[in-house]
């Protein structure tokens, strides 16, 4: 896909970080933008920001974990602008979680396993039949990370899991697709190469009220990357972010090749997964990183 003028793109979490610049990157390339979400004092902002650069956008309240909830904004996107192009299945929320796995509340292991995993298995079943059924070059793409798809940090053992589980299911998405010669194309996500300056931290300000618990802020003590550059200051590690437009502009850059992995690393990363690949194939026993990232 070289051009995306006309082309509507479909982007959960689309309100603030990496959903908000793909918006506004493929926006400013022509493309229609329609944006689901739950926090509300973000969508109103972009749904401003977008309307003063003259992008066609509709903003749209979106719950992913629920199936009836992604179906409406498939059909409100179609309504809109008459059919899919691109699909970003890319809302995710971090637990906050902290301590020993077996203290960790069930309420945490629900919300990020019903957000993370849930809404990319959901967000599939309501837009694949219609991108499969326009029969024209499409895409589906979806938000992973490294932290669980390519190497397995200590410090986060919920979103970890949620994201081992997304990356497996998109690369088997993307073989079926295959398979069946579809003109579906499918693409991993992974924003990097560096922790994205983004509210994934601070998820708890969309946290459902079922699942809410009586601590405030997560257990961690890192409620945004500020926090977090702090904490590493502390171990003598001067942490080092990547803006969320930095993503989005590689993610384009990446679809425009077709390409599978989305993934920009640092050399100090790529060596990390070659020695977790190779740990693997000499059965070493593993030893976990000081600072999960």
């Amino acid at each position: 896909m070289q051009d995306f003028t006309d082309k509507v793109a479909v982007i959960t979490g689309g309100a603030s970080g990496v959903g908000r610049s793909l918006a506004f990157a493929l926006g400013r390339r022509g493309a229609q933008i329609v944006i689901g979400d739950v926090d509300s004092a973000a969508m109103e902002q972009v749904s401003a920001d977008l309307e003063a650069e003259g992008i066609r956008a509709v903003v749209a309240h979106c719950d992913v974990t629920q199936l009836e909830s992604l179906n409406s904004l498939a059909d409100e996107a179609e309504k809109a602008f008459g059919a899919i192009h691109l699909m970003f299945a890319n809302a995710g929320i971090g637990a906050g979680e902290s301590g020993a796995m077996w203290d960790y509340s069930d309420k945490d292991w629900q919300w990020c396993l019903n957000v993370n995993l849930w809404g990319v298995i959901n967000s599939i079943k309501a837009f694949m039949p219609r991108l499969v059924a326009l029969d024209e070059p499409t895409h589906f793409v979806i938000t992973g990370s490294g932290n669980g798809a390519l190497l397995v940090y200590p410090d986060q053992p919920i979103y970890t899991a949620t994201k081992a589980a997304v990356h497996t299911i998109t690369e088997n998405l993307h073989y079926q697709v295959q398979a069946g010669n579809l003109k579906v194309k499918v693409s991993a996500l992974f924003p990097g190469p560096h922790i994205v300056d983004t509210g994934l931290f601070n998820s708890g300000r969309v946290r459902p009220e079922a699942l809410q618990k009586d601590s405030k802020g997560n257990e961690s003590g890192i409620n945004s990357v500020d926090d977090m550059k702090r904490m590493a200051a502390e171990y003598g590690i001067e942490l080092q972010t990547t803006h969320p437009d930095e993503v989005a502009e590689m993610a384009v850059e990446g679809l425009m090749q077709d390409a599978f992995w989305l993934l920009k690393t640092t050399a100090e990363t790529d060596a990390k997964i070659r020695a977790r690949t190779e740990m693997i194939m000499n059965r070493t026993t593993p030893v976990p990183d000081q600072v999960g990232g």
